[in-house]
């Protein structure tokens, strides 16, 4: 999967758990920029990610991500193994 898939997922993922068609994400977006981007929406985010790419987090990675650019290098690397 190349990077460009890995971030159109992961758009999609975005605009189902914020409820948002419009929504685009950036590599630098953060919580900071989504107003409904909360504890429950990260952990949406989460189970909705693992489930769509068959892989799973460790709390310590998740917790060291600072925007979605981090996150999507992070997919990447799951997926690579």
């Amino acid at each position: 999967m190349t990077k460009t898939e890995i971030h159109e997922n992961v758009q999609e993922i975005f605009r189902d758990v914020f409820d948002e068609e419009e929504l685009v994400i950036t590599d630098t977006t953060n919580a900071d920029d989504i107003e409904d981007w909360d504890s429950l929406a990260q952990v949406r985010l989460t189970v909705a990610i693992e489930k769509k790419f068959g892989i799973k987090f460790d709390f310590g990675e998740l917790t060291a991500l600072h925007n979605v650019g981090e996150m999507l290098e992070l997919i990447e690397k799951k997926i690579a193994g």
